[in-house]
């Protein structure tokens, strides 16, 4: 799984871009330049949370990613500047971040027997993911993805084929299902698949396993995977169409009064970086009534614009009120974002699926310390701190990646 956000950096010996794992597809072309480093001073972390396994169920695929000098009107004949075919699909990349961190993952999603599907599962053996519960159906097709990736605004568009027979419940036995779940310390759902994310979900809840949502877009069966979950992570369009409130902190709040076993929910922002809401429980009585929205303006005042690295911002615990939609007691964050050169930044394909490993990434270790010095802060600057640093991952920089633990 190649497209987990690629940077450029110029330390490095090699001269190509970072583009992750094997190329079994062996469609590959692009412009060489030399790659950057990032120096960030970080405290480092004596260990990872190595024994954790991650289950994930949804989406696998084939990326095909055309790279154009801008994106294309109706009827317009361009030429690509590059064209790379990897593999993809929001679980597939995101189990792939989570192995090459050193984590435990297997996958449960569906493929065919073609040359597409193949191409899938070599990658993802080579990079360590578990892919034992992964339906390959004789017949059919595997799905794909074109993306369209624009050099000029620096965006990407996908167009997504899924593939055929599409997964059922049925495809996954019983056993394989109890087998799949077996030790494992989160299951993550991507949305997509949803009966069987369901079935998937349902044993997980059984069994007590910490369930994360990746809320990308509303879609079939996503109301139903929510209200399982523990841990939300959405796109920034995501929390203002499902809950229709006029701003991301009121419909942040209004998230975790719809879903109330939910412990964070996490909005991405791009460039932007990202914002949380973390319920408090056991807060005192006396704690403080704040307008979210306001609250929100307070902490952008205290950003420092001079950083040169991503930082986290945190409200104390407060009854955070949304007009018109009620109050839930807890925590607001804000996590910054590096602001990359647009002359070092390949493309954001995955980006958001690297920051959903980095989540996960984050909660295993807290769950791993039982010990209270690691409070679910610690997981929010994984969060933030993400994007960038899964661009190391291939040169095994574990230790940049987890430096963001105090």
């Amino acid at each position: 799984m190649t497209n987990l956000c690629t940077t450029l950096s110029s330390s490095c010996s090699n001269t190509s871009p970072f583009i992750f794992s094997v190329q079994p597809l062996k469609l590959y072309n692009a412009t060489r330049k030399k790659h950057r480093s990032r120096n960030f001073m970080l405290k480092m972390c004596s260990s990872i949370p190595q024994n954790a396994t991650v289950v994930g169920c949804g989406s696998l695929s084939v990326d095909f990613l055309a790279t154009v000098a801008a994106y294309p009107k109706p009827d317009d004949k361009i030429r690509t500047t590059t064209l790379k075919v990897q593999g993809g699909g929001n679980a597939g990349n995101a189990l792939t971040c989570l192995a090459r961190l050193g984590l435990n993952t297997r996958i449960i999603s569906k493929i065919a027997d073609d040359s597409q599907g193949r191409g899938i599962l070599d990658e993802l053996r080579a990079d360590g993911v578990d892919t034992s519960f992964l339906v390959v159906s004789e017949e059919g097709t595997s799905p794909f993805t074109y993306i369209i990736v624009d050099n000029e605004t620096k965006t990407r568009t996908c167009i997504h084929t899924p593939g055929y027979p599409p997964m059922i419940p049925q495809d996954l036995s019983e056993s394989s299902l109890v087998s799949a779940l077996d030790g494992a310390s989160i299951a993550y759902f991507d949305g997509r698949l949803y009966e069987t994310a369901l079935v998937v979900a349902h044993e997980a809840a059984r069994k007590n396993i910490p369930i994360l949502i990746d809320a990308e877009r509303p879609r079939e069966g996503l109301d139903d995977l929510l209200k399982l979950a523990d841990y939300v992570v959405c796109s920034a369009k995501f929390p203002k169409a499902w809950t229709e409130a006029s701003t991301v902190p009121q419909a942040l709040v209004s998230i975790l009064l719809r879903l109330p076993n939910v412990k964070f929910v996490t909005v991405t922002l791009g460039k932007d970086g990202c914002l949380m809401l973390e319920r408090s429980v056991n807060a005192s009585p006396s704690v403080e009534d704040v307008d979210v929205d306001n609250l929100l303006k307070s902490l952008e005042l205290r950003k420092d614009k001079s950083a040169s690295i991503p930082t986290c911002i945190s409200s104390s615990v407060a009854k955070l009120k949304a007009e018109g939609i009620g109050t839930v007691t807890g925590k607001l964050y804000i996590g910054t974002a590096e602001s990359i050169p647009p002359s070092e930044l390949i493309d954001t394909t995955g980006a958001g699926d690297a920051f959903i490993g980095a989540v996960i990434y984050g909660r295993c270790q807290v769950q791993r310390s039982r010990s209270s010095k690691w409070s679910s802060i610690r997981c929010t600057l994984c969060i933030i701190y993400s994007v960038d640093f899964l661009a190391l991952s291939q040169y095994k920089r574990r230790d940049v990646f987890i430096g963001i633990f105090k």
